[in-house]
């Protein structure tokens, strides 16, 4: 389904490159691809996602909730702050649950809509976006930056450069510094950063991300999404003949020739298709949708917004390149719910909403019990067999408790802490060496199990049991 054809050079600048033998046959120079600014309806929501992702990405870092930062991943201190709710490494499940989700969020939205995450919402697109907005705003148009780039260098085009790359360079930063920001909190990441007192680890990361976004968006840009993201290799297998493609209609559309306006289509034996290339110079990828759908795709729909307004002043029907399917492409009827659909629909509103149960459900309290393995039992003075524990209470709420820890499973269990009365910090951890002794007429094996019970004093609910083994003589 997916073309590799050869594509289109006209949205580059320079000259061709030369023909050789051998590998110079399989490999061309690089060229850079100008995107031309484009309008309309798909635009506005490209633009509407950059703001609101952005938004949201340098905005969230500095959203206080209860006297913390609101979405704080505290890796010393192993806890990860999600506004109300406070994980754990113990919760790293909730985390693989969520991965996934949004694993199969893709598939569903890829299996529906082809690429809708790479042209919308993924990293590398919203943050090319926002450079080429700069890019634009400093060195013009596109006709103008190619001006610009085939010129000698001047002290104009100096200047002109400079300001580019520091902007780029202070946005890419400020990007590292958010980033950052969410594992260290932002507010004494910005005292540090004014005093010129970060920390080396802080520094490393700030460089490193900014580095990484300077790089990728300023300066890899469409070869990231051709190159290296996987996703532009196996979205054929999420594809089928009714997912929505950004499609050419050719039967529509070909014989190409260029004509004016008040010139009949059909009578000068030709298309609609003016072959302004307007849909090549406004692609972020540089390529050529009328040579059929091809994997350097990521579905921006610019191409669309670009025909639509050229057919508009000629006069002609929109969608000449449409969202569309193959199916619909050759007549046939494009069902919206198949089993594909059906099947990703029902699991991801099944995993959203256990994932939201078990969350719900959550209790804040974790306790681990480590047998002492330096002897199985001991028998004591008064003829009790003894098991040694250490019990680790981790209270994960946002406030302090006191718990009762008490034992069942044996008849006449002694606990060694009296009163069996434990109080834990708010998001602390305590770790209890405790001995439990019985009368080993009671015991019936030699391995038995017991369980320890952990409840909190003044939430009732509160409550954690777990299960140990208790050891002792050989029974004969």
């Amino acid at each position: 389904m997916l073309s590799e054809r050869p594509k289109t050079t006209t949205s580059t600048s320079g000259p061709e490159p030369q023909q050789g033998s051998g590998m110079d046959e399989m490999y061309a120079d690089h060229k850079k691809v100008y995107p031309r600014e484009v309008h309309g309806i798909f635009a506005n929501l490209r633009v509407l996602g950059v703001v609101v992702l952005l938004g949201l990405f340098y905005g969230i870092a500095w959203l206080p909730w209860d006297g913390r930062q609101a979405v704080l991943f505290d890796l010393p201190a192993r806890k990860f702050y999600i506004f109300g709710l406070t994980f754990w490494p113990q919760d790293f499940f909730f985390f693989a649950w969520l991965l996934v989700i949004a694993a199969l969020s893709l598939f569903f939205f890829t299996a529906l809509a082809g690429r809708l995450w790479c042209g919308y919402a993924c990293p590398q697109t919203v943050w090319t976006e926002a450079f080429l907005w700069i890019e634009r705003k400093i060195e013009g148009s596109r006709n103008q930056q190619i001006k610009l780039d085939k010129s000698d260098m001047t002290p104009v085009k100096f200047r002109t450069k400079a300001l580019k790359h520091f902007v780029w360079i202070s946005f890419s930063l400020f990007t590292g510094f958010t980033f950052v920001g969410y594992f260290t909190p932002i507010r004494e990441l910005t005292v540090e950063a004014i005093n010129l007192n970060l920390g080396p680890w802080e520094s490393f990361w700030v460089f490193f991300y900014g580095f990484a976004t300077y790089g990728n968006a300023g300066w890899l840009r469409e070869q990231v999404c051709i190159y290296m993201c996987p996703y532009a290799r196996f979205q054929s297998a999420m594809f089928d003949k009714d997912t929505l493609v950004i499609s050419y209609d050719e039967g529509r559309g070909d014989p190409r020739g260029s004509r004016k306006r008040n010139v009949d289509p059909a009578s000068a034996g030709l298309g609609d298709c003016v072959d302004c290339t307007l849909c090549v110079q406004v692609c972020p990828t540089g390529i050529d949708i009328r040579d059929g759908l091809q994997y350097q795709c990521i579905g921006c729909a610019a191409c669309i917004d670009a025909c639509d307004d050229v057919m508009d002043k000629m006069g002609y029907a929109k969608g000449l390149i449409r969202y569309t399917t193959e199916n619909t492409m050759i007549g046939l009827k494009t069902p919206l719910f198949r089993p594909r659909i059906i099947m990703y629909s029902i699991v991801l509103v099944a995993l959203s909403i256990g994932l939201v149960y078990a969350i719900s459900q959550r209790k804040p309290l974790e306790l681990d019990i480590i047998r002492d393995r330096n002897s199985l039992y001991r028998e004591t003075a008064d003829g009790m067999v003894e098991n040694i524990y250490i019990l680790k209470l981790i209270n994960m709420d946002d406030k302090p408790h006191t718990y009762r820890l008490s034992t069942s499973g044996l008849e006449g269990m002694q606990l060694s802490i009296k009163p069996p009365i434990v109080e834990v910090p708010a998001g602390g951890v305590r770790s209890l060496p405790i001995s439990v002794r019985i009368d080993p007429i009671v015991l019936k094996r030699t391995a038995n199990t017991i369980e320890f019970t952990l409840q909190s004093v003044d939430d009732p609910a509160l409550s954690r049991t777990e299960t140990a083994r208790f050891l002792g003589p050989l029974i004969r």
